[in-house]
Parts: C-alpha cells; structure tokens; sequence
C-alpha cells in the first residue's frame, strides 16, 4: 500500500494556489503510483479548530464550526473542479478524530509526557504559538514571520518534547529520506539544536479559546491546534479506531510514504513536533513517515499576501483556462521542493506549446493521416529503418526516464521527458513526409510503418500523462478506440499496444489553444 498525505488546510479563509498546488501535486503522485501497480490511499481534508477561526467567525458574527463549515465547502468544491481524487478526507471536528486525539492525550499525560505549569513570556497569534528567546532575531525582535506578538501569563500543560531531542537529532542524521529533498536537512537539524531544551505547549485555557477538542483531564482546556492537526495522518488512518468506524486497517496504511507540505510548516511542526509525538506514542524508526516538502508560488518574487493583494484564486483561473491547463502547469513550472513564480502569461505559453502545438498537433495529424491515406486501418507492415528504430528507442528512453523523474517526485523532469519525446515524433514526421508516401502505392508498406509508429507513440503517450491531465488522455484513447488503454500500468508499455489492422477513430482537437483577450 502507497500512502500519502497533503497537510490539512486551515478553514480560516478560502483556498489559494498554493493549496492548490499540494493537493493537484499528491494527486498526480496517486495516480503516478497507481499506474505503477500499486494499492493508493491518498488522504487530504481541513483543519477546522484553532483561535485563528475563531476569531474570523467572531468578527464575521457567526459560531466557529458554521465558519469552518461553510469554508470547508470551498475546498471540497475547488477538488472537485481540479479532478483531485483523494480516498479519504479528513475534518478535524470529526469524532472519530476527536476520540483519537483524546486517547492519546490521555495516554501521553498517564504516562508522565504531558505535565502542568505557569508561563510567562511571549505568544505569536499568528502562529498560535508561544515563543522562546530563540526565535528573536539578531535584532533581539520577533521577525514578521511570527506576526503580532503578546505578552502572556498563563498555566498550561506541556508535551516533554525535550525529552525526544536527542532521539531525533540521531533519527534524522541517519535517514536521509525523512526529509525530502536532501537540502532541507540541514535546516531541520539546527531547528532540532534550538529546539532541544523546550517543551510544547499543548493546550490553550477555555478563558481565550474554547474552539478546539478538550482536554480528557482537564475540561478548562482545549488542545493546541498543532497538535491536534497533525495526528489526522493517524486518526484517519485508523489509529485506535473503533469497530464499525468506517476508517482503514491501520496496519495496512502505516507508515505513510509520504507526508507532503509546503517549506513553512516543516519546522517545526513536520519535522519536531510530529516525530516527537509519534515516539512519544510508541512509533519506532521503521514506522517514521517520510515528508515532501515543497517551495512556493511567489508573485514577482514575493510570498502571496492578502495584505499585498496579490493572492491567486485557483478557482477562477481553472474557470479562464480550463482545469487540466492548470494542473499541468502547477506541476510543469516548478521544480518539486523550490519556488516558482506564478505567471499567467507562461501558463498559457507552456500549455499552447506543449500541449496545444507538440502533442496536439502529434496527435491530430497522426490520426488525420491515418484516416485520410490508409483509412484509419493501423496495417501491419514489415518496412523497418534507423529512424523506425530511433524513435522506439526514444520511446523506451522516454518511459525510463519518466519513471526515474517521478520515483523522485520531480514531475516538471517527467512531464520534459514526455516532450522530448513528442519533439522526436513530430521531427520523425518531417523527415519521413507521410502526406508525400502517399501520393506512391508502392511506399505503402512504408507509409503504414511511419504512421503506425506516430499514432503508437500517441498511445503510449496517453498512458504517461494520464497522472497530470486525464481526462484529456481519456479522449486520446478513444479516439484511437482503445478505451482499455486506461487500465495499462508502466509495466505493459511495451511496443504494440496498437493491434494489427486495428481501426482508429476520427479525431478530433484535444488541446484547444488558450486564446487571451488583448
């Protein structure tokens, strides 16, 4: 089983891009693994307790669970337009949740990792947090990171995470793939270093929130919001389910592949606070997740802000350009772990060129061409050369290097392979000429080969993309009247999907060009 998580997302406003982009991301990763052969659960959902809902819904005169509901809609809508196909869907005020959260806690405080005590000091409402010495800058002030920043002066129970620091700090030094890619190592590590002798905050007094799961020992309190958030990737995974709880075999899901999550919640709930827990519980090394961070959508080079006003709304542009336009260029123009700049000039740009113009136009005059000179009957031929030759083994080369690229999660590598690929066929056509073969019946043993090997690569082609568009790939194979193309798995990518004598369908533009308005 491939389990794979997105973090939740906070039901404080309505989704963005880079929502958006985590969950198309995990999308095309389930599907990917999937056409590898492998069982998927890919679970994603909200993040619906916490101060920062409910002072949005205090503002906006409305009771918290309502707000949280009525933004939970959004998202669920937004998966729906983007085809963002996920098994389980996880909302934190479930009571399946709930009763999970509140047996571990209960266990935790039995145990003695959970204990009580007075704290004065500094608290980040931003990030719902409080904070230490340590993450003053050189300055000695709160970066603008942690937003506005309080003075309190409040009891508190504390999670022992200090006690976990050195488990980790060795955890992590030893397993390269706890953290993906490798180049976040380092951060987490010195996070650990700063980290090492702090302990973790994990409830807030019913006397400022009370939008959250209580405490099972102390009812004036509700649980920190972190630390109810992240044990969704158990809960719903079956963790300490009840019988008849609708939820999956536990054992079957754990340890998730992958956790995947933007860089600005991997320190330090990802990579500290989660771990920690899960010892904590009784995890060992070999149940540990893996996590896939990935960078952001800046706008010229700045972080989204609503202050800014520079926040996309992904909705709206599935709506302008289409959802598969979207999808493709979400996962097409930015490296898998950096940041990108979103540019709605170059996701037109990319979509026309390569999927418009290469593959499109591949596709219609392979098709076209069949129909017209061999009337849309793939015939068997015996005709062979070194460019027949050359672009199977441009195929072959472009599947390998398709699946290495997304082995590693790097789907704007997959998706360049493709194209390669798409450029050598549609070369191949120009060299060859098939509208001149078949002006002479005797190149018709020729002319059946050229047009076999294009419309064969259209084939083949549906099958590797149907991860990142498919409902476009969909309308490839049937047009090619192949519909079962769309239970193939990489490994059956063998030349020949195309029978002998098999005839095709009419053809019709799959990738219509996006035109902007002046």
């Amino acid at each position: 089983m491939f389990y794979l998580t997105t973090a939740i997302d906070y039901t404080n406003g309505a989704p963005h891009i880079g929502h958006a982009y985590e969950k198309v991301l995990a999308d095309v990763i389930a599907r990917y693994r999937r056409l590898c052969g492998d069982e998927v659960y890919y679970l994603t959902g909200v993040d619906q307790h916490g101060q920062k809902v409910q002072q949005t819904a205090e503002k906006e005169n409305v009771n918290p669970a309502t707000f949280a509901q009525r933004n939970t809609k959004k998202f669920i809508k937004l998966w729906e337009k983007l085809d963002v196909q996920y098994d389980g869907w996880a909302e934190t005020v479930d009571d399946r949740h709930k009763a999970c959260v509140q047996k571990i806690l209960t266990r935790l405080h039995t145990e003695g990792q959970i204990y009580k005590k007075q704290y004065k000091g500094y608290y980040s409402v931003r990030q719902e947090q409080f904070l230490t010495d340590k993450e003053r800058g050189e300055d000695g002030n709160f970066g603008p990171e942690w937003g506005e920043v309080e003075e309190r002066d409040e009891e508190n129970y504390y999670f022992k995470l200090s006690e976990h620091a050195a488990w980790l700090r060795q955890y992590v030094e030893a397993n390269d793939d706890f953290v993906i890619p490798s180049f976040r190592k380092a951060e987490v590590l010195n996070a650990i270093d700063r980290a090492a002798d702090t302990d973790l905050c994990i409830s807030r007094p019913k006397t400022r929130l009370r939008w959250g799961i209580e405490l099972p020992f102390d009812s004036d309190y509700v649980t920190y919001v972190w630390f109810d958030a992240l044990i969704n990737y158990i809960s719903f995974a079956g963790y300490l389910a009840e019988d008849g709880s609708n939820l999956p075999e536990f054992e079957k899901l754990w340890p998730a592949n992958i956790h995947i999550l933007g860089k600005d919640i991997l320190v330090p709930s990802h990579s500290i606070y989660w771990p920690c827990m899960l010892h904590a519980i009784g995890f060992t090394d070999a149940q540990m997740p893996s996590l896939l961070v990935h960078g952001w959508w800046n706008i010229k080079g700045e972080k989204m802000s609503k202050s800014i006003g520079n926040v996309i709304c992904p909705s709206a542009l599935a709506e302008q350009f289409g959802p598969e336009a979207l999808r493709y260029y979400m996962v097409r123009d930015i490296i898998t772990g950096k940041d990108s700049n979103f540019d709605a000039d170059r996701l037109v740009s990319i979509y026309n060129t390569e999927l418009a113009n290469d593959l499109g136009n591949l596709c219609n005059r392979a098709l076209n061409m069949s129909k017209r000179s061999l009337s849309s009957i793939m015939e068997a031929s015996a005709f062979d050369d070194d460019d027949c030759t050359a672009l199977r083994q441009s195929l072959t080369q472009t599947i390998a290097n398709y699946r290495e690229s997304m082995d590693r999660y790097d789907t704007s590598s997959a998706l360049a392979a493709i194209n390669q690929h798409v450029s050598f066929c549609n070369g191949f056509a120009e060299r060859n000429k098939p509208w001149e073969l078949a002006k002479d019946e005797e190149q018709r043993p020729r002319l059946a080969a050229i047009l076999y090997h294009m419309v064969e690569s259209c084939a083949q082609l549906s099958v590797l993309l149907t991860p990142v568009t498919p409902e476009a790939c969909t309308k490839i194979q049937h047009q090619l009247r192949l519909p079962d193309l769309a239970d193939k798995k990489l490994a059956d990518l063998q030349w020949g999907l195309i029978p002998a004598d098999h005839e095709i369908g009419k053809p019709k533009p799959v990738f219509p060009r996006i035109q902007l308005d002046d």
